[in-house]
């Protein structure tokens, strides 16, 4: 199991349970709850490939491993910036936030037990 073939399942398992809990948002919260899906899931999604990119580079050679911390501090207030804003302009729910947000963590255990059993049958 590579790094790439990690992130593109999630990627595509991330993206369908997003854009379907849009269409459930949208029918029961309004624009607010479609955008809140949407704009949860597409900032976990950007968030995951800025990890997933900063881990093959780790992994590839030598890196310097102080950035880390620095680079997940500013991932972490970028992320929370932006929520804050869609919440207070009222565009997006903040429960529909979370719901887009958090399909990201289960994409990725899916998409981690689909791959250890692939490579148990091999």
């Amino acid at each position: 199991m590579t790094v790439s073939d990690l992130a593109a399942g999630v990627l595509r398992r991330t993206a369908l349970a997003v854009l379907a809990a849009a269409v459930e948002g949208g029918w029961l919260g309004g624009a607010s709850g479609a955008l809140g899906v949407l704009s949860g899931g597409i900032l976990a999604v950007l968030s995951f490939r800025l990890l997933a990119s900063r881990v093959a580079a780790v992994t590839s050679g030598p890196a310097l491993t102080a950035p880390w911390v620095v680079l997940a501090g500013l991932r972490f207030a970028v992320v929370s910036g932006v929520a804050v804003a869609l919440f207070a302009s009222g565009w997006a729910h903040p429960v529909a936030w979370l719901v887009g947000y958090s399909a990201l963590p289960l994409a990725v255990v899916l998409q981690g037990l689909s791959l250890a059993r692939r490579e148990s049958r091999a």
